[in-house]
């Protein structure tokens, strides 16, 4: 038994060449547009800096001691470094300020202390800053 196409639906079509041809160019370079953004797209690479947290609630917090300390003030808006509440325009001033700071009294307690509405990227710069100084320990102020 062969199926035979219904002549009532394609009556002009009597051989396979005179088939409608369908022209799949255009489709072909939306789906190639398509995956080259999604390549470009999905290769982004995402920078972290590894943060150590408390992993109790005991030691989540801790009391300031009286010892010698820099505090260290995140703003909201610009300028956002300053140190012991002088502020500082750029970052490399704040750095070469911090720097001198430090080394003048390497056993003093680091402090960060946040604005809320203070962006995210003074802060990481901030902490890349200290990583680089090899400084693993600080304490970072956050209202309750």
């Amino acid at each position: 038994m062969m199926i035979t196409p219904d002549k009532s639906i394609t009556p002009n079509i009597s051989t396979p060449d005179q088939l409608p041809n369908i022209d799949l160019t255009a489709l072909i370079d939306i789906i190639f547009i398509v995956l080259v953004f999604l390549l470009l797209t999905a290769n982004s690479q995402l920078l972290s800096l590894p943060v150590d947290v408390p992993q109790s609630p005991s030691s989540a917090i801790s009391v300031v001691e009286n010892k010698p300390t820099i505090a260290i003030n995140i703003m909201a808006i610009a300028p956002y470094w300053a140190i012991d509440g002088e502020p500082f325009t750029d970052l490399t001033t704040f750095s070469t300020a911090f720097t001198a700071r430090f080394q003048t009294m390497p056993e003093a307690t680091v402090i960060i202390a946040a604005d809320k509405a203070a962006p995210v990227e003074p802060l990481m710069q901030l902490l890349a800053l200290l990583q680089a100084q090899s400084i693993s320990q600080t304490q970072i102020l956050m209202e309750q």
